[in-house]
C-alpha cells in the first residue's frame, strides 16, 4: 500500500504536512485517523492506519511482560502510541513527545514500508543509509530474494 519515500517539512509547530498521494491513500484505507508511535530499533517513527494498528496492538499487548525485552517493546509501542486525525489540509500535528524520541526537526523523511510508514529526521535518515551493513546472518528468505 505505501511506498517511496518523500521529503516533507514539519514547522515550528510540529505540524506535518503529508503529501497528496499518501493522505489520498490513508483517506481510502483510514477515513485519514492514524496511530503514530515510536520504532523500537531505530530513531524514527512508525506511521499506522487505524485498524493496521488495532490488529498491531493487540500483538504487543498479548506479549509476556515478564521477558524483558517484550516489555521494552510494550512500553515503546504502546507507551508512545498516538491516535491522530488528518486535518482538512492533510496535516497531522506530531506531538514533541514524538518528535524528542524521533530527534525530528524541520526537515523529514516519510518512507512507505507497504501496509506502514517510517517518519525520519533527514539528518538521521541520510546517516542510516550511508550506514555499512550490520553484521549478522541474513535471514534464508531473503537470500533467496532476488531483486
Amino acid at each position: 500500500m505505501f511506498t517511496g519515500s518523500n521529503n516533507v517539512t514539519m514547522d515550528s509547530k510540529g505540524r506535518l504536512a503529508i503529501p497528496a498521494k499518501i493522505r489520498d491513500a490513508l483517506a481510502d484505507a483510514c477515513g485519514g485517523r492514524i496511530v503514530i508511535t515510536a520504532h523500537t530499533e531505530d530513531r524514527c517513527l512508525l506511521v499506522y492506519p487505524e485498524q493496521e494498528w488495532a490488529e498491531l496492538q493487540e500483538k504487543i499487548a498479548a506479549l509476556p511482560n515478564m521477558n524483558p525485552k517484550a516489555r521494552r517493546i510494550q512500553r515503546l509501542v504502546l507507551g508512545y502510541a498516538t491516535p491522530l486525525e488528518l486535518d482538512s489540509n492533510g496535516r497531522v500535528l506530531l506531538p514533541q513527545t514524538l518528535r524528542d524520541y524521533a530527534q525530528l526537526e524541520k526537515k523529514l523523511i516519510l518512507v512507505g514500508q507497504n501496509n506502514k510508514l517510517e517518519l525520519w529526521s533527514e539528518a538521521l535518515w541520510n546517516s542510516w543509509v550511508d550506514e555499512d551493513e550490520p553484521e549478522g546472518d541474513i535471514p534464508d528468505a531473503v537470500s533467496a530474494l532476488s531483486l
